[in-house]
């Protein structure tokens, strides 16, 4: 009876969340598309009247010299920056403390994210709290808490999987909890996003199938979950179409540009898609994956996948069918249990061409408990799932990611 009346309260939260997001005005980051477009922001920058701007990106990139476009077009307009790549691949409370300290001394008026949804993860809650100073990054946490408009931000996505271009989230990591969490709030949309395919060219094979998969992820649960609309169900198909159509082709081949091109669109679609509708367990078992071992997002996104769809698969036949085909699976005319099982089937089969596994490897027994725990703390009331699990039940999903 208690858990019955417990999901009926989930229920209930989802169905204001539904239409709260009918009404809340969600801003959609202007864009600045095509190879070559990185190069363009400096103007956009000059003339929304910026002087010094901090440019968060990492280490990794910096060695390989991705943002000297960016560097050098803004050194062309005479616009000063102090860059900051002190940002992990889950970018932690300590990144965000440290890149806020360099804005506020070298007096920057405007923040430039370049990177994959670490660094322009980490631009966000910078911005949060820079116009937030009395509000930790913990208590931060969840969503719809900030209110207060960023300093002008700009996102440059070096990867084609986030989504963090468009979407109000950034992810968390507390090194000293181990907890991986979402801050959720509409100023964390940038005000511009770069869309350049040419940033991407680079990328290693396991970081364009892992982000890659990432983007299908949002597109998703966005989709198979109870708050989407018009609006969200048509940016989820758009985007699992692109992905379907263009992923495996720029794994294999790298310097595919037009299929570079529509993989951001298609992360970018997806991101516009979920930061409405919100996303699921795989989410919510994903970051605690990133938490407690370093697992990275997108990896543990694409192996975590096919689980939950197999948990909720008759909860969301038909919208699973309809993802189908969008995704060129399948015609309308066939039975939508056969279209489904299709589309579950095409997930594991993107994983298993591009090398990815079906496991975590860092996985270990005894952690399981808490992991569920925490995965389900962040996903009641939340997230609003096709199925809602018991912490049984995800203990057992998360048992069977055991290496």
């Amino acid at each position: 009876m208690i858990w019955t009346l417990k999901k009926a309260s989930f229920r209930i939260f989802h169905m204001s969340m539904k239409l709260g997001a009918m009404v809340l005005p969600f801003p959609v980051p202007k864009l600045i598309t095509g190879p070559g477009s990185v190069k363009k922001l400096a103007d956009q920058v000059k003339a929304d009247g910026l002087s010094n701007v901090l440019v968060v990106t990492d280490r990794v990139l910096m060695g390989l010299n991705v943002p000297e476009n960016l560097l050098k077009s803004l050194e062309a307009k005479g616009i000063q920056y102090k860059v900051f790549d002190d940002v992990q691949p889950n970018p932690t409370i300590h990144n965000i403390e440290n890149g806020l300290q360099h804005y506020r001394l070298n007096k920057c008026d405007g923040i430039i994210a370049i990177g994959g949804g670490s660094p322009i993860d980490c631009a966000k809650v910078i911005g949060a709290r820079l116009v937030n100073p009395s509000r930790s990054v913990r208590q931060m946490r969840g969503t719809f808490k900030l209110w207060k408009s960023l300093p002008p931000f700009y996102a440059i996505p070096t990867t084609a999987g986030t989504g963090s271009e468009t979407t109000l989230a950034a992810v968390v990591t507390d090194s000293e909890t181990h907890e991986k969490y979402a801050i959720s709030s509409l100023p964390l949309v940038p005000k511009y996003a770069v869309l350049d395919p040419e940033l991407m060219i680079g990328l290693p094979p396991h970081i364009t199938s892992t982000t890659g998969m990432d983007a299908l992820t949002h597109a998703v649960e966005a989709y198979i979950g109870l708050n989407g609309n018009r609006f969200t169900d048509k940016n989820a198909c758009d985007a699992t179409k692109l992905i379907f159509d263009n992923l495996e082709k720029v794994y294999e081949n790298g310097s595919d540009i037009d299929g570079r091109n529509n993989m951001a669109l298609a992360s970018f679609y997806a991101g516009t898609a979920f930061t409405r509708a919100y996303v699921g367990y795989v989410h919510a078992i994903a970051h605690n994956m990133g938490g407690m071992y370093g697992v990275p997002h997108g990896l543990a996104n694409a192996i975590i996948l096919p689980y939950i769809l197999d948990f909720c698969q008759v909860e969301a036949e038909k919208k699973l069918a309809k993802l189908a085909i969008a995704g060129g699976l399948g015609t309308s005319g066939e039975p939508q249990s056969e279209l489904a099982q299709r589309f579950i089937d095409k997930v594991r089969s993107l994983n298993q061409n591009m090398g990815i596994p079906s496991y975590i490897k860092e996985l270990q027994e005894k952690d399981i408990p808490l992991i569920a725990e925490r995965a389900l703390y962040e996903a009641h009331p939340d997230y609003p799932v096709p199925r809602i699990m018991t912490q049984k039940e995800c203990e057992d999903i998360i048992r069977q990611l055991m290496p």
